[in-house]
C-alpha cells in the first residue's frame, strides 16, 4: 500500500536549508533518509517544496476565483515536502516517518494514498 509522509518543519528548520552554517547538516540528514528509503526499495517519489512564502492559495466562492499569496494559515510548522512510500502496513509507514528528520523538530504526518479510482458512491 502507498502512504505519503508529509514533512512539516518549523521556520527555523526551513531557514536551515540556505543558512551557510546549517545547510550541510540539514540536507545531509535528508540525503541519508532518502538514501535509506531507496535502498530499502520503498520510496516511490517525493520532493522538497519551496518555502511557504512562495505559495499561492486559490479558493473558488460563488463562481469567483480568489487568490491569496502565501499559505492560508500561519502555523508553527509548515509543509516543507513529502515522500511517497510503498510498504505493507501502516506500522511500517510509521516506522519510516519516525526516521524522517522533521519528526524530531516538527512533524511527519502519514496518510494512506487513495486508490486511483474513487470508491463507488
Amino acid at each position: 500500500m502507498q502512504y505519503t509522509i508529509l514533512v512539516y518543519e518549523t521556520a527555523s528548520e526551513l531557514t536551515a536549508r540556505t543558512d551557510p552554517k546549517r545547510k550541510d547538516a540539514y540536507w545531509g540528514a535528508y540525503r541519508a533518509y532518502t538514501t535509506a528509503l531507496r535502498e530499502a526499495g520503498v520510496m516511490v517519489g517525493g520532493a522538497a517544496l519551496e518555502p511557504p512564502r512562495t505559495a499561492t492559495t486559490v479558493r473558488q466562492h460563488d463562481g469567483k476565483r480568489r487568490v491569496q499569496d502565501g499559505p492560508f494559515a500561519e502555523t508553527k510548522e509548515q509543509l516543507g515536502g513529502y515522500v511517497v512510500i510503498d510498504v505493507p502496513s501502516l506500522d511500517k509507514a510509521l516506522e519510516w516517518a519516525a526516521r524522517c528528520p522533521s519528526a524530531s523538530t516538527g512533524a511527519a504526518e502519514v496518510r494512506p494514498n487513495m486508490s486511483p479510482s474513487p470508491p463507488p458512491a
